[in-house]
This record gives structure tokens, C-alpha cells and sequence, in this order.
């Protein structure tokens, strides 16, 4: 299906502003270049605007990529500005992030990972 975003692995947020009048091939070389990740693996990468009323999903979709493109009429994005260039995000944490919310939640219950080394 055409922007299937769900089929993805990972999803990645590159925290504070990006240039949104960057168009595939650019946000392509921010993730291969600022990020050194593969922008052709099975991830979505999350873009933020200074505004932060507007966002960019790069996706893969193994034929050619995908651009998605959102604008709040109303409100703002709660975009991390953390000195971290990029970051991977739950999709619980990205279901949050189109509602308004931080994914950062505090109060939230986090998933223990817990290895056996029996």
C-alpha cells in the first residue's frame, strides 16, 4: 500500500529543526550524512519544522521513497530539542507525538527488557 508506514521496524526522529523545504534527496543525505544511518532500511525517519506545526516522514517503500507531509491547523508539535541528533521512538511514542503529546510521558509504564543469561 502506498505510505504503509506501519510495515516499518524503526522509526527515527531527528530532534530540533529541520530546513522543511527539503525534499527527498536532502532529508535522504541528512540521514546518511548527519545521522550515518541507511536511509533504504525498513525505517521512518521524522523531520520538524522551527515552527513545529509541520513534519516529514522519509520512508523506503522498496521500489522508491515516500514523503509525508503533515500541518497542524491548530496547535504544535511537542518535538524534542534535546542535544541528541537522532533518535529511535516507540510507535507508541509516535502515536503521542501526532497527538500533541511529548513522547517523553512521564507518568507512562516503560517496557522492562529483561535477559536471561541462563
Amino acid at each position: 500500500m502506498f505510505g504503509d508506514i506501519s510495515k516499518a521496524e524503526k522509526v527515527y526522529i531527528a530532534c530540533g529543526y529541520t530546513d522543511m523545504r527539503k525534499a527527498i534527496d536532502g532529508l535522504a543525505a541528512i540521514v546518511q550524512q548527519n545521522f550515518q544511518l541507511n536511509p533504504f532500511q525498513n525505517s521512518v525517519f521524522l523531520f520538524c519544522g522551527r515552527r513545529r506545526d509541520r513534519l516529514k516522514a522519509l520512508y523506503w517503500e522498496e521500489d522508491g521513497f515516500v514523503l509525508l507531509y503533515k500541518r497542524l491547523e491548530n496547535g504544535k508539535f511537542q518535538w524534542p530539542m534535546s542535544a541528541e541528533d537522532v533518535r529511535t521512538i516507540t510507535n507508541q511514542e509516535f502515536r503521542w507525538l501526532l497527538e500533541g503529546l511529548s513522547i517523553d510521558q512521564p507518568k507512562a509504564v516503560k517496557k522492562l527488557k529483561i535477559e536471561c543469561g541462563i
